[in-house]
């Protein structure tokens, strides 16, 4: 699933929703320095973020299309996944991941922040979680379970989740730089905000969730088609509501990073 958000990097940078200007600020603001390293960039969501708010960015990211994107939109990026990936003696101020981390080996991923990051540089992993209205996440789940029936989706819940049910996936990445030992206790924080969106809005936004990604195209529509029938009975606009959650710590002055 992991390399399928690229089969569309253009609607995948159109329709996922940007970060909170708090969570950049306090990012950027909480590091020693202004040249960051963000890991799984994709198509440059977040790096286009901090470097308009002063930061230089290079982009790790293993999609090579999503990467080519990223380039045109003025990110340096790199293709590799960050585990392997060669810093070539380079560090930096902040190594960051939006919507990626979970991608990333916690372990090896943490050693590897841990060996790039300049002491008292920080690490911030961050993801979004979204809930919109019951009627358009009841016609998701029945739509999909229709049209894709041997997912492994269908076999759960389909609703989204709230902060605390993505609460194991913050654990994990928590659990990884704790265990790297170069690492200040993981803090977490979160940012509460609300999007709205018309139809055809929603429907680009559902079309790059990874679901639907690996999917046929037949499928993809027909799940698209009741979920867009339940946007029109809202009268053809919906307001979700998110919540951007983040695990974040400081790398330690004196730790030696394996």
């Amino acid at each position: 699933m992991a390399e399928s958000f690229g089969v569309d990097a253009r609607r995948y940078d159109r329709a996922r929703p940007r970060y909170p200007v708090e969570l950049v600020t306090a990012v950027l603001t909480g590091s020693p320095g202004a040249e960051f390293l963000d890991v799984g960039c994709g198509t440059g969501i977040e790096a286009r973020q901090f470097q308009a708010a002063g930061a230089t960015v290079l982009g790790v990211e293993p999609d090579a299309r999503m990467a080519e994107f990223a380039r045109e939109t003025g990110v340096a990026v790199e293709v590799a996944r960050f585990e392997d990936w060669d810093p070539a003696g380079r560090t930096f101020d902040a190594v960051v991941s939006g919507q990626a981390w979970h991608w990333v080996d916690p372990d090896a991923g943490a050693a590897q922040a841990a060996r790039v990051l300049r002491p008292g540089g920080r690490f911030a992993a961050f993801w979004h979680v979204f809930q919109p209205p019951e009627e358009v996440q009841e016609a998701f789940a029945a739509a999909f379970r229709r049209a894709v029936p041997d997912s492994p989706f269908a076999a759960g819940s389909l609703k989204q989740p709230s902060l605390p049910a993505y609460q194991p996936i913050l654990t994990k990445a928590a659990d990884g730089l704790r265990a790297s030992g170069a690492f200040a206790e993981p803090e977490q924080w979160a940012y509460d905000w609300t999007q709205r969106y018309d139809r055809d809005e929603w429907l680009d936004l559902l079309s790059t969730q990874g679901g639907l990604t690996g999917v046929s195209a037949a499928q993809r529509d027909q799940v698209l088609s009741a979920v867009g029938a339940a946007i029109d009975e809202l009268g053809g606009q919906l307001t979700t509501t998110y919540t951007t959650g983040a695990v974040t710590a400081v790398r330690l002055v004196s730790a030696h990073a394996g």
